[in-house]
């Protein structure tokens, strides 16, 4: 017995011993780690930078509009016209008439010409369109970052709870041990049947196995962690003090369902929806500009771009109102079709709301069950370990039956394996009220 539990000592102390030449990280530590490197967050980055650029641009439309017209042009048949010349030469019948042809063969034509827009109220909602489309491009990578998150707290917790669980399975397994070398010196003295020997291996089989287990999830988790935060640094080593914590939300006026990305969305898809049917009414509305030009006309017959005296200059600037009357579009379907939208947003926003909040408050609820759950598994590890010492005595005194000992092991690792489900649930429970409360940013945002 002593030789065993020196072992399992020897044991934890290697373990101990091997974390300390590792780099301890916080939770919030591998969430920003994570939010740096992680590709897809700097490409939904990019893709808010875009928007922006797309609402300035927008901007440029309040600026002149500026345009070089420049035409050559070659004239075959002229254009003709039927003058009434009996109207102003009195030789002439009044009723006559003489078709007289305009032009030259050869024409140029360029000018500049200025356009400035002094009312336009569609430019001013496209804006506002826009402003609105990079909150929810904003919104969208939130909702990346938010997802992100949770599952690096996920791994996160679950190396932790692993860890526990090693520590826990090295001393089961010392124990069930030490009830095997008791049965097995009664078996070598033909007290003891073989059957009652394989069952304590047997469960001594299992507390190793079980260990190897914890061991190779600890592994895995890690190694996804480390995806998630495009981290390389395998020497890695989570906060244990993390675990101290008090999981029970007992004044739940920290949540908001607007700090939830998916929630915002709808509520700003639905205020696009909204504003893109004050856009439509605009289309309607009239819009004045200012517009100038100025330019020149070459008249002759003869290819001669630079014919001397051929030229003729020629400007003008004026007001500018246009007012929409048929656009060949079903304004009123449009606008039907854009109203309908906003109603079904708000439906699914409404639905979003009523569904964080119940599981917001499912999650509490389990959290305070699973935690009288395990105070009471806690109780009942220690009193089926103090009984299961007792038990093993009396064995080795030839007072209590190997298969009465061998039962009390499997209880005590049926209870053990209890609390470490409880406990793992809890802590489910814990990041699924974080993540529908929209408290999930505190894992992050706190030190």
């Amino acid at each position: 017995m002593k030789n065993t539990a020196y072992q399992t000592l020897i044991l934890i102390f290697a373990l101990t011993f091997q974390c300390l030449g590792q780099q301890k990280i916080t939770l919030s530590q591998a969430i920003q780690t994570a939010m740096s490197n992680r590709q897809n967050i700097q490409a939904g980055k990019i893709n808010i930078a875009l928007q922006q650029l797309q609402t300035e641009a927008l901007y440029k439309k309040y600026y002149p509009q500026i345009s070089l017209d420049y035409t050559y042009q070659y004239n075959p048949i002229l254009q003709s016209s039927i003058l009434p010349v009996g109207k102003f030469d009195p030789s002439l019948p009044s009723e006559a008439t003489e078709r007289v042809q305009f032009g030259t063969t050869w024409s140029q034509a360029v000018g500049l010409t200025i356009t400035q827009p002094l009312i336009d109220f569609s430019i001013k909602k496209h804006i506002a369109e826009s402003r609105l489309q990079e909150k929810i491009a904003g919104v969208t990578q939130a909702q990346i970052e938010y997802e992100l998150a949770y599952e690096v707290a996920t791994s996160y917790i679950n190396i932790g709870l692993n860890q526990q669980q090693i520590s826990s399975t090295v001393l089961d397994s010392a124990r069930t041990w030490v009830s095997y070398q008791l049965q097995k010196a009664r078996f070598d003295a033909g007290k003891l049947l073989k059957s009652d020997l394989y069952k304590a291996l047997i469960n001594h089989n299992n507390s190793k196995q079980k260990i190897k287990d914890a061991i190779s999830k600890v592994i895995e988790n890690k190694v996804y962690l480390l995806f998630l935060m495009g981290n390389k640094n395998v020497n890695m080593e989570i906060d244990t003090t993390f675990f101290k914590q008090d999981l029970t939300f007992k004044n739940s006026s920290m949540s908001s369902l607007d700090s939830i990305p998916v929630f915002q969305q709808l509520i700003f898809q639905q205020q696009l929806t909204a504003l893109k049917i004050q856009t439509e009414n605009t289309k309607y509305l009239p819009t004045i500009s200012l517009r100038g030009f100025l330019g020149a006309n070459q008249f002759t017959n003869n290819f001669n771009p630079i014919e001397a005296n051929s030229w003729f200059a020629y400007s003008n600037i004026g007001l500018v109102v246009k007012l929409p009357i048929l656009s060949g579009e079903d304004r009123n379907s449009i606008r039907q079709q854009l109203k309908m939208q906003e109603n079904q947003l708000g439906l699914q926003a409404k639905d979003k709301q009523d569904q964080f909040t119940q599981e917001a408050t499912i999650a509490n609820l389990k959290i305070s069950n699973f935690q009288t759950q395990m105070k009471t598994l806690k109780e009942n590890l220690f009193l089926s370990h103090q009984s299961l010492l007792i038990v093993q005595e009396r064995v080795e005194a030839g007072q209590q039956t190997a298969s009465y000992l061998n039962n009390e092991e499997l209880e005590l690792q049926r209870i053990a394996y209890d609390y470490i489900n409880i406990q793992k649930q809890t802590w489910v429970y814990w990041l699924d009220y974080l993540k529908s409360s929209g408290m999930l940013s505190l894992l992050w945002q706190k030190n």
